[in-house]
């Protein structure tokens, strides 16, 4: 780990080598289809990362209408660099882009509960999350 401060960017010019390291180092299936998940982040509606000098640390994204409604699917950090504030710099800028919408929704489960929780979220009343997933890693 350098000892430069973290650099938070806007761009999607992470390499698709950099974006399989961080997802496998987090055990994500989606790793597994690597020119899907590249091409899924390169067209999300906002992209923010962070970086160690060159190496990519930290990625967000989101899914949105534009007006109403946004949904945080990614939220990865290497797990070297994870309790240092990163994943919520990362959630907060996101956030602050969606601010003023109808409604923020993200899936959680885990170790990620208590941390959501800590940026202001909560169960969403009785509802029960669904889904049809391609992968083992829930």
């Amino acid at each position: 780990m350098n000892a430069a401060p973290i650099d938070y960017r806007d761009t999607r010019e992470f390499t698709l080598e950099s974006l399989v390291t961080l997802y496998r180092a987090n055990d994500w299936s989606s790793a597994d289809k690597p020119d899907l998940l590249h091409r899924a982040l390169l067209h999300s509606h906002s992209v923010v990362s962070a970086w160690d000098g060159g190496q990519l640390i930290g990625l967000g994204n989101a899914i949105s209408d534009g007006h109403l409604v946004v949904y945080y699917p990614h939220l990865l950090v290497l797990p070297a660099y994870q309790g240092r504030g990163i994943g919520t710099a990362l959630m907060r800028r996101l956030m602050a882009r969606y601010q003023g919408f109808h409604m923020h929704m993200l899936t959680a489960d885990g170790r990620a509960l208590d941390f959501y929780r800590k940026l202001g979220f909560t169960r969403a009343g009785a509802t029960e999350p669904m889904w049809i997933y391609a992968g083992n890693d829930h």
